[in-house]
């Protein structure tokens, strides 16, 4: 027998779909359709991982006739156990580290901008001498945000590549004990906010404004990461979101060349088309105008002192050049609805 009458025989003798079988391998269950049809073949380490699952020799998965072993299979355990899902990937591990590092690069951002404003060098500041400091603190939180966001980013992509498929191993009490939870985190989230408020409001014309504002701004991080980690926490129990996700990024060649019904190989085409198109569009837009929206917002900042201008005589409260990034994003959100709008469902 060849290998994909093996692999045939293999899967069927323990009922495991196409899908469960990408998921053990790590593999898109494209990739499984492939090895079946004999339009590729698995790489080494997959084949290994084979033999591990199958339990069975090399020798026996390339070239044996593994259809022998009806009586042997009958005794060995099967695979995919019965009962319920279990994460065999890793992935609430993962989601959960994931769910940490994202907010905690944001609140790391924000953080940075308190420290400015505590020392008197945000928007609502005049910059003098020694606000140095404040600055460096600035660059100083955007750099930690970055140290977060970045690699946890890279790692989650690597992740989806490697398993872009996992089967819903969740129970309905996890769901609703995530949902409960989000929705408890956004209720304290919006009591922080609001006991930044009045601080700041408590330190209105007492001389100590900075420290209000610098407080309302750590109390939003705070809040910022409560809600973004409840949040992402709630969306990892959306596996069959995750698994759209993860169909939208496949390659048109993988979603051509599988061996799947013509009608569900048009509508995969049409929902990768359709989505991808759209939003690449849309980023690439709203990228190129975020980009000069921060030039223009740091010229309108830096004007005044390329000039030669004392930054004494400067009056920045009125220095409007943060209205850069608000209209910017006004811009983006218009753009977004016009593609969504304009752009062809073809």
């Amino acid at each position: 027998m060849s290998f994909r009458d093996n692999l045939l025989y293999l899967r069927a003798s323990r009922n495991m779909t196409q899908e469960q079988l990408a998921m053990l391998l790590g593999v898109s269950r494209q990739s499984v359709t492939k090895w079946e049809s004999e339009r590729s073949y698995p790489e080494m380490d997959k084949l290994l991982k084979m033999c591990a699952l199958f339990e069975c020799t090399l020798d026996d998965l390339v070239q044996g006739d593994l259809s022998s072993r009806c009586e042997s299979d009958a005794a060995m355990p099967a695979v995919m156990p019965c009962g319920p899902t279990t994460d065999v990937c890793g992935y609430d591990d993962h989601m959960r580290a994931f769910s940490v590092q994202v907010p905690t690069g944001i609140a790391c951002i924000v953080l940075g901008v308190a420290w400015t404003v505590f020392f008197d060098g945000g928007p609502t500041g005049v910059l003098r001498d020694g606000d140095v400091l404040s600055i460096a603190g600035l660059f100083a939180g955007i750099l930690a945000g970055l140290a977060f966001l970045v690699p946890a980013g890279m790692r989650h992509s690597s992740f989806v590549k490697a398993h872009p498929y996992i089967e819903d191993f969740y129970t309905v009490e996890q769901k609703t004990q995530a949902r409960q939870r989000c929705g408890i985190s956004i209720v304290a989230s919006v009591g922080i906010i609001f006991l930044g408020v009045l601080i700041m409001i408590s330190t209105d014309k007492t001389g100590y404004e900075n420290v209000g504002a610098a407080v309302l701004t750590a109390l939003v991080a705070v809040a910022v990461w409560v809600i973004v980690n409840t949040s992402m926490m709630y969306s990892r129990t959306n596996l069959t979101e995750y698994n759209q996700n993860a169909i939208d990024e496949l390659e048109l060649e993988d979603i051509t060349k599988a061996a799947v019904d013509e009608e569900r190989k048009k509508a995969l085409l049409a929902a990768h088309g359709i989505k991808t198109r759209k939003q690449r569009l849309t980023g690439n837009l709203c990228g190129i105008i975020m980009i000069v929206a921060s030039i223009a917002g740091l010229v309108m900042l830096f004007l005044p002192l390329a000039q030669g201008i004392d930054p004494d005589d400067v009056d920045w409260k009125s220095n409007l050049f943060w209205m850069a990034w608000v209209v910017g994003g006004l811009c983006c959100g218009i753009v977004s609805l016009a593609v969504n709008a304009f752009v062809e469902d073809e």
